[in-house]
């Protein structure tokens, strides 16, 4: 193990991983050449009139995340533009190409784009904002480039929880898998699209809150329910989350925050105590 690595340091202290998917339902993911800096959403990260034109889509859209995207293998004839959504009712992947960043600001994101129907497999590997994420993050998107087809596999900007490299989000599915290897990763991704989730990797569901996840994840692992679309949420009421099985039986699970253990959230961070997102199946 390589001190002061935050991956490392998380995998020996055995921080699980359910329960920490990004949370949203709307994906704006832009392809940006170069460098990226720490945040992509600061000023000067993109020019001044597409990151306008990203600010006000991401204000009016409820439950919105932009992510940056990189193709080591594209030209730069032009570049890609997704607009995603992904939820349990909608699922959609919209493909615009734009000439300059600059034209973001003169198309209508809501509307405008070619359906893409293939998954979008993004790899965090945002190096400027944690090494582990370059490191794992680089290693998993190369494993992965012989497998995936041209355009659906992406390197991406910060998909959070640096120490659970390598990341991989999946959309529209909404899957978000965690400690992804460079030698499991073509397996780990084919099982996800073909509809199995390997729970172990399992960060959770990305348009569920995070209590939710931790209760489907306890649902799946109490009943062996490893498929994509085999839970799905019913109700919440306070800690208590039900779902239903895809044979329509109700499941029910209390969840409860709890300390965790002690590392750092990044590379170069102080160690600190982690909560964790436990639920119980009742």
């Amino acid at each position: 193990m390589t001190p002061g690595r935050c991956s490392d340091l998380s995998r020996a202290a055995g921080e699980p991983v359910h329960a920490t998917a990004l949370v949203a339902t709307s994906w704006l993911l832009l392809e940006v050449p170069g460098p990226w800096p720490r945040d992509v959403a600061a000023e000067g990260a993109l020019p001044a009139p597409a990151a306008e034109a990203a600010r006000a889509w991401l204000e009016r859209t409820p439950g919105s995340r932009m992510l940056f995207l990189r193709h080591p293998e594209r030209g730069r004839r032009s570049l890609a533009a997704f607009v995603v959504r992904s939820s349990e009712t909608d699922r959609e992947v919209r493909r615009l190409e734009l000439g300059t960043l600059e034209e973001l600001a003169s198309v209508e994101l809501d509307r405008e784009g070619e359906t893409f129907a293939d998954p979008l497999v993004l790899v965090c590997g945002h190096g400027s904002r944690d090494a582990c994420c370059a490191r794992r993050g680089t290693a998993v998107l190369g494993a992965l480039a012989r497998a995936l087809p041209g355009g659906a596999l992406w390197a991406s900007s910060h998909q959070g929880g640096h120490r659970f490299a390598a990341n991989v989000l999946l959309l529209p599915p909404g899957l978000h898998l965690a400690r992804v290897e460079p030698e499991d990763a073509e397996r780990v991704v084919a099982r996800a699209l073909g509809g199995t989730i390997e729970l172990e990797r399992y960060r959770g569901r990305t348009w569920y809150q995070r209590e939710v996840q931790a209760a489907e994840h306890a649902v799946r692992v109490a009943h062996g329910l490893a498929g994509v679309d085999d839970v799905r949420l019913v109700d919440v009421s306070g800690n208590r989350v039900r779902l239903a099985d895809g044979a329509g039986a109700m499941h029910e699970a209390v969840v409860e925050r709890r300390g965790g253990p002690v590392v750092p959230a990044s590379c170069g961070a102080e160690p600190e105590p982690q909560t964790v997102l436990l639920a119980r199946v009742v």
